[in-house]
């Protein structure tokens, strides 16, 4: 199998809890709301866009525990490959938050996602790849990989630092506001080298930077947040199905605007990922124009 997209990252299982207030030193506090699911960043985004029709892969490692047999049928369950994630003699990734209004804070144990390992020949079936939340060497050897064999590479940075070498040969950089401002002291989309730039705005929409230069505010879209936890990861799913089936990445951007839109207005990361139909009319709904079928 050849595939459209192939996800390289962590591969967790979330607990979100939402608090009135964090507890003090040994007190307990009762949630008002709590949610159990999968997750992980890249995987995330592999999840709308295997919901979306796209041909979808996966490389990342899982426990030979439950949680580990949880990804891997959830996965089947959809339609993505699981060829590329290894079973692993160790437990399976986790993140908890708690979350009072827009304060979020999260404990990670990696536990399995330490122990991934790149298949090469996997990665060499894609025609493009999506990196979110990896080390540097991974990044590093996944990118050059891609590059000398024409595969187009997203990646969602977050704070790992990025030679200048490297972001040249990304196609799609994807940050947040916050996280380029710390990178580059500033919105100023012309430091980056990447090929094309997406940078999410605090309080929804983006900032775009494509391959000839051009620069697009997206706007539009507000909604009040009720968790935020995988709306990057869903924005970074718009972006890489608008710009593989063709479309320029101004609509890309738009697309991602509405699934992040849609995802913080439910609790978990992949609460909101639904079919793409769906999606279409989500779109009619809020008077977003988006070139469907027009392709």
């Amino acid at each position: 199998m050849e595939f459209d997209v192939v996800g390289i990252g962590n591969l967790n299982y979330d607990i979100i809890m939402l608090i009135e207030r964090f507890p003090e030193f040994h007190e307990k506090v009762n949630a008002e709301e709590a949610f159990f699911g999968l997750g992980g960043a890249a995987a995330n985004t592999i999840s709308w866009l295997a919901h979306f029709g796209l041909r979808t892969g996966y490389i990342g490692a899982v426990g030979r525990d439950e949680i580990g047999e949880a990804h891997l049928s959830y996965f089947r369950r959809i339609g993505v490959d699981t060829g590329g994630i290894r079973v692993v003699d160790a437990t399976s990734g986790v993140a908890i938050a708690m979350i009072r209004g827009e304060d979020k804070r999260i404990v990670k144990y990696p536990g399995a996602n330490l122990l991934k390992d790149i298949d090469f020949d996997y990665l060499s079936r894609a025609r493009h790849v999506h990196l979110s939340s990896n080390p540097m060497d991974t990044i590093e050897k996944v990118v050059e990989f891609a590059s000398e064999r024409g595969i187009t590479v997203s990646l969602d940075i977050g704070e790992a630092p990025l030679s200048r070498e490297i972001e040249e040969k990304v196609d799609y950089l994807m940050m947040n506001e916050d996280e380029y401002r710390r990178k580059f002291g500033s919105l100023d989309l012309s430091l980056s080298g990447a090929k094309n730039l997406v940078v999410t705005l605090n309080g929804g929409g983006a900032l775009v930077r494509d391959a000839s230069g051009n620069v697009h505010e997206i706007r539009g879209l507000s909604a009040e947040v009720v968790d935020s936890t995988g709306a990057g990861d869903s924005f970074d799913a718009g972006v890489i199905y608008g710009v593989l089936i063709g479309w320029g990445l101004d609509d890309a951007a738009r697309l991602g605007m509405l699934l992040a839109y849609l995802t913080v207005q439910q609790v978990g990361a992949r609460s909101a990922v639904m079919p793409l139909e769906d999606v279409i009319a989500a779109a009619g709904e809020v008077g977003l124009n988006l070139p469907f079928g027009r392709n």
